[in-house]
């Protein structure tokens, strides 16, 4: 065996496309080019429902949510998005804004101007814009909106609401080939046609390119990943990503890691969304949460400390090292929202929380800081390591309390100074 070669790593694919600017006030994120892959979420709250929907998107964006979607699509949700963007203005929020239009879009923001101006970002479903000659005119309507304000559009095709007139020529024409295509290139090209074709005339009338963004989604992860290679051979507009209706708790967050993570690593996407249903109960935030692990994974982006922490196994028969990671891992990201300004850096320490002697101290020397519990039949004592270095041994009943304040100490003095 030859060992003299060295092992080449993998990284992922840079992007190459061009870079939006999405701004409230002086608040501007960029999204494409050479700017980081964005987190984005979206409420499930009444947009009427002013404070209630505020409150969402404050929690999403102290999360790590860096653009926040809102359903409009009545009259009265069009009027509370001013009041909504004033409530999060007094809170110091200044994430921007996506409107999520359908069907009466051109209304809404013709109509509701305060509106229009409130957003940062237009989010128009090419299906359900309207039918034969209105298509057209509403849909330049919105865009004109966009060029008047200087806001950014997104072409968000959806193949559960795919444009029927595009379909049904693609199907006609299809049939005439001599070996038709199967149903599912067809959907596949009417996906990417739809997006393309739109986006073409939203540049036509007058929307700079760099300001349109384009999405694809489906719910299969195949289908995802072949509609997006597909987009990004044929553009350089950026890509928002997400599996639509990607579902529950694991299937969910498996699905969309297993697409997302495939195509990240291939460089395309420039934001993402994990459209995970909430299980009965859990935060809306999950979803922000999952997405940012997942660049976090990749080593895309670096949102919260890390916690390394053992599976547990029959050397680990007590629970007291699952308890500690756990208390650990959710001090830190409760801590995150304030850390982020006032320790600059901390979100890239890794912190190692273990049950044994078998991987116990070496993983927590891999760590910047980590603990070693004992495990069943070991001495009752944790070995504390700092940068790689054997720094204390906790014992007795507070080693969960010394070990946090420990922590605590360690992010003070290393990340203050940055």
């Amino acid at each position: 065996m030859n060992l003299d070669q060295p092992i080449a790593g993998s990284a992922p694919a840079p992007r190459r496309s061009l870079q939006a600017r999405i701004r409230w006030g002086e608040h501007v994120v960029t999204v494409g080019g050479d700017a980081p892959v964005r987190v984005q979420a979206m409420t499930n709250t009444d947009t009427v429902d002013v404070i209630g929907t505020a409150i969402q998107v404050k929690e999403l964006a102290q999360a790590g949510s860096e653009l926040v979607r809102l359903t409009v699509n009545t009259p009265e949700a069009a009027a509370a998005v001013p009041h909504i963007r004033e409530q999060l203005d007094r809170m110091g929020i200044a994430v921007p804004l996506i409107g999520d239009f359908h069907y009466n879009g051109h209304r809404l923001l013709t109509e509701h101007p305060a509106c229009a101006e409130a957003l940062s970002k237009y989010r128009i479903n090419p299906g359900n814009v309207g039918k034969g000659a209105k298509r057209d005119r509403q849909f330049a309507q919105m865009v004109e909106t966009a060029v008047k304000l200087d806001k950014a559009v997104r072409i968000g095709v959806n193949w559960g609401s795919l444009d029927q007139e595009l379909l049904a020529d693609l199907m006609d024409t299809n049939s005439r080939r001599q070996q038709p295509w199967d149903a599912k290139q067809v959907m596949y090209q009417a996906l990417v046609q739809s997006a393309l074709e739109s986006a073409a005339q939203a540049v036509d009338i007058g929307l700079p390119a760099q300001q349109v963004l384009i999405s694809c989604k489906v719910s299969g992860v195949q289908d995802l990943i072949a509609v997006y290679r597909a987009l990004a051979a044929r553009c350089d507009y950026p890509l928002h990503l997400g599996l639509t209706e990607a579902g529950m708790g694991t299937k969910g967050t498996v699905a969309s890691t297993a697409a997302l993570a495939v195509l990240l690593q291939e460089g395309i996407g420039d934001t993402i969304r994990v459209s995970l249903t909430p299980q009965p109960g859990e935060a809306r935030t999950q979803e922000v949460v999952v997405a940012s692990e997942i660049l976090q994974s990749l080593g895309l982006r670096s949102f919260n400390p890390s916690v390394t922490a053992c599976p547990g196994c029959g050397r680990t028969t007590s629970e007291g090292f699952q308890e500690l990671a756990k208390q650990i891992d959710d001090f830190l990201r409760a801590q995150m929202p304030v850390w982020r300004d006032q320790y600059p850096g901390v979100e890239t320490m890794k912190v190692a929380v273990m049950g044994c002697i078998v991987n116990g101290p070496g993983e927590s020397r891999h760590a910047d800081i980590g603990i070693s519990l004992p495990g069943t039949g070991e001495a009752p004592a944790a070995p504390v390591y700092i940068d790689g270095e054997k720094a204390m041994t906790l014992r007795g009943e507070g080693i969960a309390r010394e070990f946090q304040q420990i922590v605590q100490q360690y992010i003070e003095r290393r990340f203050a100074a940055a």
